[in-house]
């Protein structure tokens, strides 16, 4: 792998930029492999690399049925935290997080991580106490987190509009000031690019058609529109196609699939300091390096796999943008789209064995997959590697559903579900 350093930029720049080597191989169907990763987004892609650098399984496929990081990796807000509620989120989380802050020297590629701080809002009584619970919970778990009053709130946000008179008043607010942004192609990039560099394949334009069993039911190979491919194990990371793909080895997955929405206004000079969320209203923002406002809404009310929404939910989101921050009620909007999030009954994720030996899934991380992408793919790997889950993510099972023991997050996630 051509590694990336300020000499390698001068040597570079005085040859013509010719000297560049592609970003990963572009790799054919072999046909057989010791595990199958299907998804190549930024979770499937760092399951491939942390299995080949941590575990020694060289010999790895990641499947995409379009282009790596062409799913919720690339439309997605970007944002990044690890202040959840309960003692099993925050582990998992927090994780991630730590992770992320060694990211960029981990894979030589500049994910470009900014820990700006995630500051999120409360407007009335009840926001107010789920918020102050969520910090107690947090510093007992060594997780940062700590209350501001509104005023407070200004002072690290000046944008911010804390006028007593507006329809959903300001009265104080969480702030993680280890949260942040990252940039999520980057990711995808660069775990694409650390893997194909120790011989994982990554095949895009390669969709998955179904999931072979032998006699014993166990896993033994996928179908594919570029042939057959033999393997003992399958991690499934699919996102909002999640239960599509489960469907192929007859499981029936806890799962609704929601589309969710996001905007970018037009690039100006750097002018908002920080993330904001705000619960109530369903809205919550930050601008990117490029100077785009990026702007996130809650989930439309329907089930749906479209990549699009609802025009009232976006519009309901710029409403309550322009009464929280007045200076963008000027902004035009560049773009919107959408995404397919996966949903579980309790607003946590999947990260376990299933009942079919061999075959794994990483799957329901609703509005919050981005933000645990190192972790979640770190510990994933873990599962598939060794047959059995690592201690943070062995709560996240398929059997909790049955047994009862769920991990409500609904009220973490900070958007609508």
């Amino acid at each position: 792998m051509q590694r990336f350093s300020a000499l390698a930029l001068i040597r570079r720049a005085l040859d013509g930029q010719a000297g560049w080597q592609a970003q990963w191989r572009d790799a054919a169907p072999k046909p057989a492999y010791d595990a199958v990763i299907i998804g190549g987004g930024g979770h499937g892609l760092g399951t491939a690399y942390y299995l080949a650098r941590k575990h020694g399984m060289r010999n790895i496929a990641v499947l995409e049925k379009g282009w790596i990081g062409g799913g919720n990796t690339g439309r997605n807000t970007t944002i990044i935290r690890s202040n959840y509620l309960f003692d099993e989120s925050a582990a998992l989380y927090d994780h991630a997080l730590k992770l992320w802050e060694g990211l960029s020297a981990e894979l030589n590629y500049n994910v470009m991580f900014s820990q700006r701080g995630v500051l999120m809002l409360a407007h009335n009584v009840h926001d107010e106490q789920v918020f102050r619970r969520h910090v107690h919970a947090n510093r007992l778990n060594g997780v940062d987190n700590e209350w501001l009053t509104p005023e407070q709130a200004k002072a690290f946000c000046p944008p911010l509009n804390i006028a007593p008179g507006m329809r959903h008043a300001v009265t104080g607010g969480a702030l993680q000031r280890r949260g942040g942004t990252a940039r999520h192609d980057a990711v995808a990039w660069g775990y694409a690019r650390a893997a194909s560099a120790i011989g994982v394949d990554i095949i895009q334009n390669c969709e998955v058609t179904g999931i072979d069993r032998d006699a014993a039911g166990r896993v033994s190979g996928v179908q594919t529109t570029r042939g057959p491919i033999a393997t003992k194990r399958v991690g499934v990371v699919a996102a909002g196609n999640t239960s599509v793909v489960m469907a192929m080895a007859g499981l029936r997955m806890p799962l609704e699939s929601f589309p969710l929405q996001a905007l970018v206004s037009e690039p100006v000079k750097p002018c908002f300091p920080c993330v904001v969320m705000s619960n109530t209203i369903h809205a919550y923002i930050s601008q990117s390096d490029k100077g785009e406002l990026v702007i996130g809404a809650g989930t439309d009310a329907y089930i749906s796999y479209s990549q699009r929404g609802a025009l009232h939910i976006s519009m309901h989101t710029l409403e309550a943008i322009c009464e929280l921050f007045p200076m963008f009620r000027r902004m035009r909007m560049l773009r919107n789209w959408g995404g397919i999030v996966d949903v579980t009954p309790d607003r946590s994720p999947i990260i376990a064995k299933t009942p079919i030996p061999g075959l794994y899934v990483n799957c329901g991380w609703g509005t919050g997959g981005f933000k645990a992408t190192p972790g979640s793919a770190d510990l994933f790997a873990q599962t598939i590697a060794r047959d059995e889950p690592h201690p943070i993510n062995a709560p996240f099972s398929l059997e909790r559903f049955a047994e009862g023991r769920l991990i409500d997050e609904a009220a973490a996630a900070a958007v609508a579900h």
